[in-house]
C-alpha cells in the first residue's frame, strides 16, 4: 500500500527540497506545489503533492503512529 506522508520542508534547491519526515531527511520534487521552507507538505512517491497546515501535519502523524507506520 502506498500512502502520502507529512513532513516539514527544510530547504529548497531549485525544484527539489529537503523534507523532514519523522526525523528523516528526504529529497523531494517540488514542481507540484508552491511551498517555502517551514511549510508542511504531503510527500508521495518522491514528490510533494500538497501543502498542509501544521495541525493537519500533526493529526496525520498521530494517525500514522496509531496504525504502526514507521514503528
Amino acid at each position: 500500500m502506498c500512502i502520502a506522508v507529512p513532513g516539514k520542508l527544510i530547504e529548497i534547491d531549485g525544484r527539489r527540497g529537503q523534507v523532514d519526515v519523522r526525523g528523516n531527511r528526504l529529497t523531494v520534487e517540488l514542481g507540484l506545489v508552491d511551498a517555502k521552507p517551514g511549510d508542511y507538505v504531503l510527500v508521495h512517491a518522491g514528490c510533494a503533492i500538497s501543502v498542509v497546515t501544521k495541525e493537519d501535519n500533526d493529526e496525520l502523524t498521530e494517525l500514522l503512529e496509531l496504525i504502526g507506520y514507521g514503528a
